[in-house]
């Protein structure tokens, strides 16, 4: 059991979402940053969809009520344990009564809490991840407020001695198939999507400006402002389904990414779609921060693909040893 003794709104219970159902209007929801809440797990030992904590607001505070072994994920948050500071994306021991303290992230908009068997919240539609639209799911259907207490899944505990070990954070792992920022200008890439060509000569400023993340976003979609695509003639179209990454481009001419919580259906012209690996630095994307769509393709959309999968591997595979190792010394 863990109690909340501080956080704010918008902090909730996510594992890697709700599949299956989009035919009848439930959005699949799940961590906007998939890879940290799935390295968080590989850490633990866990499935890689454990239902964990994203936390989005700051500051953020919970008390352990059993000894456990947590993962702390995604943006550096300044996490301290009974004001010890941690590394980020890093996984130890805690014992009954410890109070674990996240702060405002140094960059990044958002961290995860992972917790060994994961969290023990009733699964909806077979996930536990919460759908704040929808209100079900996680705890209750809401973000979490102070003085909740939310259950641990009963699972062994293998030990982990000392101060913990932690995982190379991804962004420096694989720099060479996710390219940094250039003067703060995040470069996402994407393919052209079904009304592209209906965009004409419009459609190229689509790609060769910079794109700020406005006020206006959320984990449904991200509204971007900047100087508007407009279409080369007016266009009436039927709905149709959309999933996360879809761009789609209202009449104001200012693209929307849909994001974890997307709709599922909906009728403005598709000009492009994120490649799916791309999404979770999307998710760490703060609000006022700029990026820019990079044209990209197949080919290497599957070779960014193949080297996360790699990255996720090693940890699949070094994390148990890596403990192993650690008991046998602690034995010494």
């Amino acid at each position: 059991m863990i109690h909340v003794l501080q956080t704010g709104p918008l902090n909730t219970v996510q594992d890697l979402g709700r599949f299956g159902y989009r035919n009848i209007g439930v959005t699949s929801s799940g961590a906007m940053d998939r890879l940290a809440l799935t390295v968080g797990n590989l850490l633990l030992g866990n499935e890689d969809g454990a239902a964990g904590l994203e936390i989005q607001t700051f500051p953020f505070c919970v008390r352990f009520e059993k000894d456990t072994v947590v993962a702390i994920t995604g943006a550096d948050c300044n996490a301290s344990l009974d004001g010890r500071p941690l590394p980020p994306w890093w996984a130890m021991p805690v014992s009954e009564g410890q109070v674990l303290e996240l702060g405002a992230p140094l960059r990044s908009a958002r961290a995860y809490l992972c917790f060994a068997g994961g969290l023990d919240v009733e699964p909806v539609m077979g996930s536990r991840s919460t759908s704040l639209r929808g209100s079900f799911g996680g705890l209750e259907g809401r973000f979490l407020a102070a003085n909740d207490r939310l259950s641990i899944a009963e699972r062994e505990i293998s030990a982990v001695p000392g101060g913990g070990f932690g995982a190379v954070p991804p962004e420096t792992a694989l720099a060479s198939h996710f390219p940094a920022p250039e003067d703060g200008v995040l470069p996402v890439r994407a393919i052209p999507a079904g009304e592209h060509a209906l965009f004409g000569d419009e459609a190229e400023r689509f790609w060769t400006q910079t794109w700020k993340i406005s006020s206006q976003s959320d984990r449904t979609g991200y509204r971007l402002s900047g100087e508007p695509i407009m279409l080369a003639s007016p266009v009436e179209m039927r709905s149709h389904g959309v999933v996360p990454g879809v761009v789609q481009m209202p009449p104001a001419g200012e693209p929307i990414i849909q994001m974890s919580d997307a709709n599922t259906a909906g009728g403005y012209p598709k000009i492009a779609g994120v490649v799916e690996v791309d999404l979770w630095r999307l998710g760490q994307a703060r609000i006022g921060s700029r990026i820019r769509f990079i044209r990209s393709d197949v080919a290497e959309a599957r070779a960014a693909e193949q080297a996360l999968q790699a990255y996720l591997e090693d940890i699949r595979h070094t994390a148990p040893t890596l403990i192993q190792a650690l008991a046998t010394m602690s034995r010494r």
